[in-house]
């Protein structure tokens, strides 16, 4: 969807910009050219629709891009709470290893300090002799 609003904007932007270049300035332009051709034609006015097709164009492009922002905030929020819950998933994980850890060293570790005395040598003679 976003896809189909941002290339929207750009076909709206490149409309514009000729739209532009078509008008008559201060300093004539490429409208200047087509005016008197306009009204024999039988359109006299030219500059009125150049303006309004403009005015029209920019409504446009600013609608499109709200809509493209909200597109945008509304993927950023369901991605931010998937962000979320895999973080808080990493936690629960990572509390979970670490109690296990903590079994398995209170597995290993004699279960009364007079049981880890008779397993260790009480001098280093006695160890030597061993």
């Amino acid at each position: 969807m976003s896809t189909l609003v941002t290339t929207l904007i750009i076909i709206a932007a490149i409309l514009l910009t000729l739209l532009v270049l078509v008008q008559n300035s201060k300093g004539g332009g490429l409208a200047s050219g087509f005016a008197s051709g306009n009204q024999v034609m039988g359109a006299p006015k030219t500059a009125d629709f150049l303006e309004k097709a403009t005015w029209t164009l920019i409504a446009i492009i600013v609608f499109l891009s709200i809509i493209s922002v909200g597109i945008v905030k509304g993927k950023g929020a369901k991605l931010a709470e998937e962000s979320k819950t895999a973080v808080q998933v990493e936690a629960v994980e990572e509390t979970i290893e670490a109690q296990e850890g903590a079994e398995d060293a209170e597995a290993e570790q004699p279960a009364t300090p007079a049981d880890a005395e008779a397993e260790l040598p009480a001098t280093p003679a006695d160890a030597e002799a061993n």
